[in-house]
C-alpha cells in the first residue's frame, strides 16, 4: 500500500511540475519581438526606457501610471502592493530622472519617448 501511494503521488508531482512549466514557459517562437522593450512613435527603433535612465520594469510602470493621473495609493491598489512601496519607486524614478515633482518627472518621461502614446 505504501508504494503505491509513493508511486501515485510522486506521478502527481511530476504532473504538477510540468503543468507549471507549461503555464510559465515563454514561447519565444510565439512572440514577435523583444519582451524587455517597448517601441514608441517617434524614437528610432525599439527604445528600452532601462537602458538611458537605468529604470527597473518596475518603475516604468509605476511612471506610466504617474502619467495617467493615478494618485499614489490607486497605483498600490492596482499594482497591489503597498503605499509605502508605490513612495519608494516613486523616489527612485525622481532621483534617476533628476527631477522633484510628479508633473516634471511626466514632462521628462514625454519628451525622452518613455511614455506610450495618448489614447484620445
Amino acid at each position: 500500500m505504501e508504494a503505491y501511494l509513493g508511486i501515485v503521488g510522486g506521478f502527481f508531482t511530476l504532473l504538477g511540475i510540468w503543468i507549471g512549466w507549461k503555464l510559465t514557459h515563454n514561447k519565444k517562437s510565439e512572440t514577435t519581438g523583444s519582451e524587455n522593450s517597448i517601441q514608441y512613435p517617434g524614437n528610432s527603433g525599439e527604445y528600452d526606457p532601462q537602458n538611458e535612465f537605468n529604470l527597473s520594469p518596475r518603475e516604468h510602470e509605476v511612471l506610466v501610471l504617474i502619467a495617467q493621473g493615478l494618485s499614489y495609493q490607486e497605483i498600490a491598489d492596482q499594482l497591489f502592493v503597498s503605499l509605502s512601496t508605490i513612495k519608494t519607486h516613486t523616489a527612485n524614478i525622481f532621483s534617476k530622472l533628476d527631477v522633484q515633482r510628479r508633473t516634471q518627472a511626466v514632462m521628462v518621461a514625454q519628451k525622452r519617448g518613455l511614455l506610450p502614446p495618448v489614447k484620445v
